[in-house]
């Protein structure tokens, strides 16, 4: 499964600069496809290459397309964008980006999905909304709810990559503990350096050398954390028999 599948779709954007800068987020977060909707903005306009840095291959290949339908004919799910919420349009399968672009990934290996973002003055109508499965509402101060253009599409990829990446990277296995033989070893080191330095010494020694077991037990030490400790009881008997001079190995 691969974010390649995910068409980012701009309908009548105005500022070449937005155009820029939504496809080097694109580049950023692994989507490649990039389709215009009747643009007021020229695709090859310096304004917008300028900020498309390491992403102008992603306007060369941009698809320049009449309507939405043109533009989403062959996705299996479209999800849009709103700032504008409520009424009998936009109140549909409405939620934030962390909880609609997971719905997206099942479909990505079968065929494109779509994220859709209207013209930077008004937003998606009412007619391209009802075209959407899932609409994306990202909740803002309620006094100023418009986000740029670039911005809500960096917003929207940044979620989707997140979740797309708790499905697929595959968690790594833990280091497993070091064998009891070599947990012996290094206590019984590090008993030596800690004896030699005075902090276990007289009727608590015991004690605190039995705590000092459980913490490090419960840890589950690595081999590499064993060598670790090793080189700390070293490093404290060399200080205890020679003021920091060099010593025994452990």
């Amino acid at each position: 499964m691969s974010l390649s599948n995910c068409r980012v779709v701009l309908i009548g954007t105005r500022i070449a600069a937005n155009i820029g800068a939504a496809a080097r987020v694109m580049r950023n977060l692994g989507l490649e496809d990039l389709v215009l909707v009747a643009p007021e903005a020229a695709v090859d306009d310096p304004r917008g290459r300028l900020l498309a840095t390491h992403a102008e291959d992603i306007l060369d290949r941009a698809r320049v397309v009449p309507d939405l339908a043109a533009a989403v004919a062959d996705c299996r799910v479209v999800a849009g964008t709103s700032a504008r919420t409520g009424g009998l349009f936009r109140r549909q399968s409405l939620g934030t980006p962390e909880e609609i672009l997971p719905h997206l990934l099942p479909a990505l290996a079968h065929g494109p999905v779509a994220l859709v973002f209207g013209p930077e003055p008004s937003g998606l109508s009412n007619d391209e909304v009802t075209r959407c499965h899932h609409l994306i509402h990202i909740p803002t101060e309620e006094a100023h709810p418009a986000l740029n253009l670039a911005q809500a599409v960096a917003i929207c990829l940044y979620e989707l990559r997140r979740a797309w990446l708790a499905r697929t990277e595959v968690p790594k296995s833990p280091q497993p503990p070091a064998s009891f033989a070599a947990q012996e070893h290094m206590f019984d080191r590090l008993r030596k350096a800690l004896e030699a330095v005075h902090f276990l010494y007289g009727p608590k020694a015991e004690a605190l050398m039995h705590g000092l077991r459980h913490l490090l037990g419960r840890a589950r030490p690595t081999d590499m954390e064993v060598r670790l400790l090793l080189g700390l009881a070293r490093q404290l008997r060399w200080f205890a028999a020679h003021g920091g001079a060099a010593g025994e190995e452990a």
